[in-house]
């Protein structure tokens, strides 16, 4: 993708705020704060595991699931940049505006063959569009569920190619866990994708620059579901009934372990959103 292309695909995500009750301009699409879940203290990280490059799995095998995650990073704080161009973020964006009882669904790791079908399957039943942040070494292999993501109308998030910790790689690195995510989405259905999320929310500056050089914009969560933890589905429900509001971004997972308990907690916390009168949507272009 040459870099005409890349800045008019970043030129194209200004579009988005008519898709989310007429906001006026980009800057106002997302707000920024602290990445915790309203009424809780943020938790301390756990360490990071110890992880050399990530080998690509045998063509033709979707790698087996991993128990790579951690406990997500939500009090990290990038430093300060001084502008560039294209424009480089300081923070992800957290929120969409509190327009209406509007708010995202978003799911992490994926896609994994044994989940994520009935992720899209739930989705689909109540006509709602969520957003998919891929790891590139299962996307790889999964392509057809790519495509039916798309075909539904989601949204394709870059999540890095292998999940590894950012703020411990060179930006090298970084661009190269970015960009061969951003490849296969793109060389799959046709699009690179214009937002992107940093492994246990740990992000830095190198990732921030990276990124919007790749044409992309960093989204955190305002709502931690901890679904990676499979505290019970009971617990999952309530963790997002009670932390929705309007503007909220919600975070699940649909892939890094057994997922079992994401996909019914959705089933039971999904319609009952609906039935409050929240709208579940996702950024556009």
């Amino acid at each position: 993708m040459d870099k005409d292309q890349l800045l008019r695909g970043r030129r194209s995500v200004l579009r988005v705020a008519a898709c989310l009750g007429g906001v006026a301009a980009f800057g106002g699409l997302f707000v920024t704060e602290p990445t915790t879940t309203p009424g809780r203290t943020a938790p301390r990280p756990a360490p990071a595991p110890a992880r050399g490059p990530a080998a690509p799995p045998r063509a033709g095998r979707a790698p087996r699931a991993s128990s790579y995650r951690l406990q997500p990073m939500t009090a990290y704080r990038p430093v300060k940049l001084r502008p560039a161009v294209p424009p480089v973020r300081t923070k992800p964006f957290l929120k969409v505006p509190a327009e209406g009882r509007t708010m995202v669904l978003t799911f992490d790791d994926g896609p994994d063959p044994r989940y994520t079908p009935d992720i899209l399957a739930t989705l689909r039943e109540h006509s709602v569009q969520a957003m998919f942040f891929v790891c590139g070494e299962m996307a790889t292999h999964q392509r057809d569920l790519l495509r039916e993501m798309v075909d539904d109308g989601h949204v394709i998030g870059n999540h890095t190619w292998s999940h590894p910790l950012i703020p411990g790689l060179a930006p090298s690195r970084i661009r190269e866990e970015l960009g061969r995510t951003s490849d296969v989405v793109d060389k799959t259905v046709g699009e690179a994708p214009l937002w992107y999320r940093a492994p246990y929310g740990a992000w830095n500056k190198h990732s921030f620059a990276i990124g919007a050089e790749l044409g992309m914009e960093p989204l955190a969560w305002t709502v931690d579901t901890l679904d990676w933890t499979t505290p019970g589905i009971r617990t999952i429900v309530r963790r997002v009934l009670e932390g929705a509001a309007p503007g909220v971004v919600v975070l699940s997972h649909d892939a890094g372990g057994n997922r079992s308990q994401s996909v019914a907690a959705l089933r039971r916390y999904l319609p009952r959103l609906l039935d409050d009168g929240y709208r579940i949507t996702v950024p556009r272009r």
